[in-house]
């Protein structure tokens, strides 16, 4: 197990890792570099996979983990969406705009952003037997959450079951996709589910 000095260069380390490959992604995006950054995601996972194999058994590194490793997945989400975007011809959930220019209201095919106190991962599925990646990435999130807070973790099959059954009634409503949120607040876990309608409603 790594010094508590180790751990923290690490965890500054992946900070800073993190927030280059988000901002060299961003610019792939608007046409200002020339490839996606192959290298730097490569890098960040290598880290994340290290220190996920590492005992950390200070609870604020823990947490301090967790969030960067969510935060990271979050990404790799909106990095799929946004190369299967640009393959199919569509601006996707990066897009470049003038510095000037406001920000525009996000989009609805976006990953949703990670905006409320206490959120651990966000995701949005249409099918879960067709994302089986963002499905165990989901599951990872909230399985470490609720060991982050001593709680049980849920059996995978029965996780996936419940997130089948929620896409399928939310879909049965017209919610073309189902955004589940993990959240932590007041220490104990929280599991949502909302439908995202293709007109820009929620139910």
């Amino acid at each position: 197990m790594p010094e508590a000095t180790d751990l923290d260069r690490d965890l500054r380390v992946l900070e800073t890792e993190l927030r280059r490959l988000e901002a060299e992604f961003n610019m792939y995006f608007a046409g200002r570099q020339p490839r996606p950054p192959v290298e730097t995601r490569n890098r960040v996972t290598a880290l994340v996979r290290r220190l996920d194999h590492v005992h950390i058994s200070n609870y604020a590194e823990r947490f301090r983990f967790a969030g960067l490793q969510a935060r990271f997945h979050k990404f790799l989400d909106l990095w799929e969406r946004g190369m299967r975007a640009r393959e199919e011809g569509r601006p996707g959930p990066f897009r470049g705009r003038p510095a000037a220019a406001p920000a525009a209201p996000a989009r609805r095919d976006a990953a949703p952003e990670p905006a409320e106190p206490g959120l651990v991962h966000a995701t949005a599925i249409r099918d879960p037997a067709a994302e089986a990646d963002k499905l165990r990435a989901l599951y990872d999130q909230l399985a470490g959450a609720r060991r982050a807070a001593g709680e049980e973790a849920v059996p995978f099959h029965k996780f996936a079951d419940l997130v089948k059954d929620q896409v399928s009634r939310l879909r049965q409503k017209g919610n073309q996709e189902v955004t589940f949120r993990v959240a932590v607040k007041d220490g104990k876990v929280s599991f949502t589910a909302r439908g995202v309608r293709g007109t820009g409603g929620t139910d």
